[in-house]
């Protein structure tokens, strides 16, 4: 295709799937009424249809509650039990989290994890998570004991090898305020380099480990986890699924951000993840189931 060509088409592509998303329920207006109407309900109890909960993990400067403003409803109404947390805090540094270490932050989500599992009932979880949100728990699976309790991971444009500085920073304009607010002390960030101590360490002996299911789902415009493909994982066996995002709808345009806050497409290959028994094939059609 001819570059003008493609970069006449992509606004009206985007046009088209934002609007076919709005059209589409969301789920919030049917959930509102029922009983457990949103995420973070702690006396949900799994049904047999779906017996894990499902533990969301927020990107770098992303917080438990806007970065799952979409997905979170999408889910229950579902009939999942849905939980999203905070981590990766630093002092004086509101709303825009998974700024700490990213080791520390592993272990928050650990502690989290424990608190899902006690008060739902559940032997495992599945988590997903955008961004550093799906790198991250892998720290969790392979160092805190996390693979004893968790089934599955799907990431949202991990950066499970990392990337580059300038790509973290180009996280900066999605959030006013935060470049004002954020010093050079964020070990958050520097753990997230190509080639940092931190991924050396994460990804020495194997990507992944025994008994989880890993998906990830990745967009060819992401720009800042680059290249891409750098997100993906290698398994044993049959373990790992990565996918890419346009392969599903070429009409997706979603970036680093939009695929995790607004693309149906992604959220519905991530449904099949947590439900493989009863997957459907994702299209561009999936925007309006």
């Amino acid at each position: 295709m001819l570059p003008w060509l493609r970069r006449l088409l992509r606004p009206l592509a985007v046009l088209v799937l934002t609007a076919a998303a709005l059209a589409a329920p969301t789920g919030t207006a049917q959930a509102a009424s029922a009983p457990s109407s949103g995420w973070n309900n702690w006396s949900c109890k799994p049904s047999a249809a779906h017996p894990r909960p499902v533990v969301l993990v927020h990107g770098t400067l992303g917080n438990s509650v806007d970065n799952w403003l979409g997905f979170a409803p999408y889910l229950v109404h579902r009939g999942y039990c849905v939980y999203s947390l905070d981590y990766g805090q630093l002092p004086g540094v509101p709303f825009f989290h998974g700024l700490g270490p990213v080791d520390k932050s592993a272990g928050q989500l650990s502690v989290f994890v424990d608190r899902v599992l006690a008060s739902s009932g559940a032997v495992e979880v599945d988590i997903v998570g955008h961004s550093q949100g799906g790198m991250m728990p892998n720290y969790y699976l392979k160092f805190l004991g996390g693979a004893a309790k968790v089934n599955a991971l799907v990431g949202l444009a991990p950066d499970n090898h990392g990337t580059t500085l300038a790509g973290l920073t180009a996280l900066l304009p999605y959030f006013p305020g935060a470049e004002e607010l954020i010093s050079s002390k964020t070990p958050g960030l520097a753990d997230q380099i190509a080639g940092s101590p931190f991924l050396a360490k994460l990804n020495a002996g194997g990507d992944t480990v025994p008994g989880v299911q890993y998906t990830v789902i990745a967009t060819k415009y992401d720009e800042v986890v680059t290249p891409y493909r750098s997100g993906f994982l290698q398994g044993t066996g049959d373990n790992v699924r990565n996918v890419v995002l346009q392969d599903l709808c070429p009409l997706d345009l979603s970036e680093h951000v939009a695929i995790g806050l607004t693309s149906r497409i992604a959220w519905h290959e991530a449904l099949n993840a947590l439900d493989p028994a009863n997957a459907e094939r994702t299209t561009c059609a999936s925007v309006f189931d």
